[in-house]
Parts: C-alpha cells; structure tokens; sequence
C-alpha cells in the first residue's frame, strides 16, 4: 500500500497558483505574456442610479395590471373574439349590437370584458377609499365623503356585475 500523502504539501501547492510544478507550462505562457505587454486600461465606470418610482406610480401600475388580467386580455390576444356582436331582430330584420357573449360563460367579446374588468375597478377603489375613510388623521368631512363615496363604488360595482351576469346567462339565480 502506497503511503498516504503529506496533507501539507498538497495544500500548499494547490492554493499557490505560481507554482510551476503543478500547471501546465503552456497555459503559464498564455497566461503571463499578453500582460507582461499589454497593460489592462484603468476604466472610470460608474454604477448607475436608479431612484425608486413613486408609491402612486406603483400603485397606478399594479392598478393597470389588475384591469388587464381581470379584464381577459390573455383571452382576447389568443381567441381574437370580435370587439362585439350583432344579432338580427327577427320582427323589423334590422341588426342590433350585442355586447355580451348570450348563453356562453367561457366566452366573451372585448367590450365585455373591458367594462366588466373596469366595474371589478371600481370596485377595488371603493374599498380602497373605505380603508382611507378609517384614516383618524383625516377631518370628519373628508372621512364621510371618503365612506359615501367607497360604499357607492362597492354597490355600484356589484349591482353592475350582477347585472352583467344576468344579462349573460338569462337563468342565474331565478
């Protein structure tokens, strides 16, 4: 059995990276003569700044992202639905516009959509100025008008939505 190796040696000899012995002779020279010519530049780069946007930026964004998601904007890029429907009135033959999708849940014209993603909107706002309305830093006047003006977007919006649905499917909730 061969004796084992000095634990010392081979720690040296790895963390020394001029030691000869154990690179290759070739890369040694590729690795000393470019720089022993050449001399790197001394680069004054600086790090770019970037400021934080404001917390209303952010918040109108996030605002934005929430109507398209909600409002089926994946669903209209991929399907392509028209923007609204027509229907032929069966007593004058005259076409009427059709803005929501009749009889199908999983479908939908864009106008749909996008005015039932905006009452999703006005919804979150109302709660939003609910929450703002619990402010006690805030005078009473501006707290009640903050109350009235949360509550009726809360109502509004789900009486809206209500609406749509039953608009949508004739049968809900008879």
């Amino acid at each position: 059995m061969a004796p084992k190796p000095d634990s010392h040696t081979l720690a040296s000899a790895s963390s020394d990276p001029s030691s000869t012995s154990s690179m290759d002779p070739l890369f040694l020279l590729l690795n000393f003569l470019p720089y022993s010519i050449l001399r790197p530049p001394r680069l004054r780069l600086k790090l770019p700044t970037f400021t934080l946007p404001s917390p209303m930026t952010v918040f109108s964004l996030v605002l934005l992202t929430y109507f398209m998601v909600v409002s089926g904007i994946v669903y209209d890029v991929i399907v392509e639905p028209p923007g609204i429907g027509s229907t032929q009135d069966p007593y004058t033959g005259s076409v009427k516009p059709l803005v929501f999708m009749p009889g199908r849940v999983n479908g939908q014209y864009i106008i749909e959509g996008l005015s039932s993603g905006f009452m999703f909107v006005v919804g979150g706002i109302g709660i939003i100025l609910m929450d703002l309305a619990l402010d006690k830093n805030r005078a009473k006047s501006v707290k009640i008008s903050y109350a009235t003006a949360g509550i009726s977007s809360v109502v509004i919006a789900y009486v809206m939505s209500m609406l749509f649905i039953r608009i949508k499917i004739p049968a809900y909730l008879h």
